[in-house]
């Protein structure tokens, strides 16, 4: 689906607008809609039957349906698909490409934001709880879907866990075959999935149409007045039916904003709420239904269908998460705040399906930790929600941000806009910040511990691109002892040397020449630099400058969307000019051992665990797709 972003939500022109449009609303549906979807399974059943529930009078039940339809109005059809999807970093979305289009400086500005760090922050801190949220949709998803297995008869009670994980496991393994071949089949079932979800809905609602009396925001305001700090408690399982609008901000990229918001206006949003209101109307007629409103609005004959299409439209939920999290990754290495791990990209024509076997396993032993430790979908849903709470107050600050700066708003127009979005997102987290004693505090305890990583990785890479420059020399002095009479021996071909710092001399260079006292005829001095887009264009992606004394300068560009390819680099070098013969090319790499020590930079802890992810990063040979073969290794100790 990426070849659709070059221009999201942008019109074409021509007479088959309106058919492309739709057929990307309804890959959509499998998408992006996959998390918020799959939320009637467990919503309302939290809300009347939950740790935190509630009696389900009937003004109870009305209010908590009126909460559930202005949740869904204000912070998914206004917060993020009317707002937050303006915030496009080039067709992009998500908490880091925000983080990097609030840090992007607008023309005539090369100061940097005055509040840099603490954006810097609150990206990074977001997207750690993302990953909360990726480890525990698959596990709530699959529980709550196969638990209607239960409804059906208690014979399956014991089972419930071992099918669950039998299920994640599978889930897990497909991943490094990629969703290409069974991705076009996501759209059309999670479209079954959205009409039978209001037809099950329309089945109860037409027995009490009183219940639409809900949609009205009194009942809401009642709920509260009536039932007070036990109402503002409800609140957090009331968020459980928005817990995929980051998702769907995320995904932005793959579909445009036009085919997104088609999808949600036209069908999910219907659909939801039908359904919802359905569950509403069982539970008016019979409030022993709250064990499980959703499978029990279903006739007993069609129980074990409806069964298996949730067990599918969770399993397609969770995909959508776990490919969320991937992107995610490859976006924080290619911004620098992650170690270089293994992409392998599971298909040929989109750029967007990668699968990560290192985080692949992480994520299932968490999600396996998740499902052993908690049990069950009721239990679970007490770490679910804050997470998602915290990065959609995160990202509502953000957007402010660049609503004020690359919008042009008036501080009397953001405001209030951004203010209601505020007071919303922060009245949620509260209201989740109570789960903390009851499994609240896993997503939390992963996000702090990401925090840290990310934070040090980035840190402790500035600290050592500070260290080599100053063991390095400057290029104009290396060049002006080149051309004396102590010219060292040169001898045929081409040697890269791959530097970070592309005024300066590569460490690796001047161990070559220390060490073995040659150079190369023609010397490559290769810089990649990661930017804060998603994509460059491919007119820009390569600049060659040639130097004296048979050096060249080749700088690369690449998107935190994009995977750089030395074989790429050097087919575009070519066309500019770039004379050199692969078998004939030898490339330098610097390997440095990171020694801690109780100088200025971080703690000693910090340069540890920096040293550690050094170790375990991903060598720059199988990253960058160089001929293993053409590699020399130049080491050198480095003190932090």
């Amino acid at each position: 689906m990426n070849a659709t972003t070059a221009a999201p939500g942008t019109p074409s022109e021509g007479p088959d607008t309106f058919k492309r449009t739709a057929t990307l609303a309804l890959g959509a549906l499998g998408i992006v809609y996959g998390d918020i979807g799959t939320s009637p399974l467990y919503a309302l059943r939290e809300c009347f039957s939950g740790p935190h529930s509630i009696e389900p009078t009937p003004a109870n039940v009305m209010g908590v349906l009126s909460l559930i339809f202005w949740s869904l109005f204000v912070l998914i059809s206004m917060k993020y698909l009317l707002f937050v999807t303006r915030a496009d970093n080039r067709g992009e979305g998500g908490i880091l490409a925000l983080m990097a289009l609030v840090l992007q400086r607008p023309k005539g500005i090369r100061a940097p934001h005055p509040a840099r760090p603490v954006l810097v922050a609150l990206g990074l801190f977001g997207a750690a709880l993302l990953y909360g949220d990726g480890i525990i949709t698959p596990a709530m998803s699959v529980l709550s879907a196969v638990e209607g297995l239960s409804v059906a008869t208690p014979l399956f009670q014991p089972y419930l866990l071992p099918i669950s994980l039998v299920i994640l496991l599978g889930l897990f393994m497909l991943q490094r075959k990629g969703t290409g071949d069974i991705g076009s089949l996501f759209g059309p079932v999670m479209t079954l999935w959205f009409v039978t979800l209001a037809v099950l809905g329309v089945k109860e609602l037409v027995q009490n149409l009183a219940v639409l009396e809900a949609l009205s925001p009194v009942h809401g305001v009642r709920f509260f007045l009536h039932n007070g700090g036990h109402g503002f408690l409800v609140l957090g399982s009331v968020f459980l039916v928005v817990t995929g609008g980051e998702a769907l901000y995320a995904d932005m990229g793959h579909f445009g904003v036009k085919p997104i918001r088609m999808a949600w206006f036209t069908l999910v949003l219907p659909s939801l709420m039908l359904n919802y209101l359905g569950q509403g109307a069982l539970l008016l007629r019979a409030p022993e239904a709250a064990r499980n409103p959703f499978y029990l609005l279903a006739p007993s004959w069609g129980l074990y269908p409806l069964v298996a299409l949730a067990m599918v439209a969770a399993v397609i939920a969770s995909q959508a998460l776990i490919s969320g999290v991937f992107s995610l990754t490859r976006q924080a290495m290619q911004l620098g705040y992650c170690p270089r791990m293994e992409v392998v990209h599971t298909s040929a024509e989109e750029m967007g399906q990668i699968y990560l076997p290192g985080l692949n396993f992480l994520l299932l032993a968490g999600v396996v930790f998740l499902v052993l430790g908690f049990r069950s979908s009721s239990s679970l849903a007490a770490a679910y929600g804050i997470a998602v709470a915290g990065t959609a107050t995160i990202t509502t600050v953000l957007a402010y941000v660049v609503a004020r700066e690359r919008w042009g708003w008036r501080r009397r127009v953001a405001l209030p806009v951004v203010g209601l979005f505020l007071a919303v997102d922060v009245s949620f987290f509260c209201a989740n910040a109570v789960k903390i004693p009851d499994g609240g505090w896993f997503p939390l305890l992963l996000a702090v511990m990401l925090f840290t990583l990310l934070t040090t990785w980035k840190r402790g890479r500035e600290i050592l691109a500070a260290k080599l420059r100053e063991a390095s020399m400057e290029l104009k002095g290396l060049l002006d002892s080149l051309s004396g009479d102590h010219s060292p021996h040169r001898v045929q071909g081409t040697a890269v040397f791959m530097t970070g710092n592309p005024e300066g001399t590569p460490p690796a260079l001047l161990h070559n020449l220390k060490h073995n006292k040659v150079l190369h005829e023609q010397v490559v001095l290769l810089t990649i630099l990661s930017e804060e887009v998603p994509h460059v264009p491919p007119s820009e992606r390569v600049e060659v400058e040639p130097l004296e004394q048979g050096f060249v300068r080749v700088i690369a560009r690449y998107g935190f969307m994009e995977n750089p390819s030395i074989p790429d680099i050097l087919k575009r070098g070519r066309e500019q000019g770039l004379q050199f013969q692969l078998m004939s090319t030898s490339f330098f790499l610097g390997r440095e051992t990171l020694i801690p020590s109780k100088k200025p930079g971080m703690a000693m802890w910090r340069e540890a665990l920096f040293a550690w992810m050094s170790r375990n990063a991903r060598s720059a040979t199988s990253y960058f797709r160089i001929p293993p073969n053409r590699v020399v290794e130049l080491g050198t100790q480095v003190e932090l």
